[in-house]
């Protein structure tokens, strides 16, 4: 317990927060694709272009995006709420990585004409970065 309490104490950084020391191995998932999207505060890959689905949404933030796909999450219980669009089940999603919050994943839309984000994730556009990725190019035999 001492030890546990040293380490804490000595790990706060300058914002008070405890620095935090996982055991094991963290594996990550990279979707590849000509643009990428990562973690802002890590750059842990997330997923591409391909997998965006509008650029037409709205966080806590600001401005975000629905994709279809996105790797390297982790998620919070399910929890209800109100929002613009209506009433939704959804889960918060943080990067794997950092364990920084970055969006939500839709559950459940309880309006008909919301189903289709049903499993789809938001990401904030602050908490993400853009960055070019590379073609995939197949040559024939």
């Amino acid at each position: 317990i001492f030890i546990f309490f040293y380490f804490q104490i000595l790990f706060k950084s300058t914002v008070n927060k405890i620095v935090t020391f996982r055991m094991g191995r963290i594996f990550l998932e990279h979707m590849g694709g000509v643009k990428m999207y990562s973690c802002a505060q890590c750059y842990t890959n997330l997923t591409n272009r391909k997998e965006l689905i509008s650029t037409r949404f709205t966080g806590a933030t600001g401005r975000a995006f629905l994709f279809n796909r996105v790797v390297n999450l982790t998620y919070s219980e399910v929890q209800d709420r109100v929002m613009l669009t209506g009433r939704h089940m959804v889960r918060d999603v943080s990067c794997k990585n950092c364990s920084t919050k970055l969006g939500w994943i839709y559950e459940f839309a309880t309006e008909e004409t919301q189903r289709y984000k049903e499993g789809k994730v938001i990401l904030e556009r602050a908490l993400v970065s853009e960055s070019d990725g590379f073609e995939d190019h197949v040559t024939g035999d």
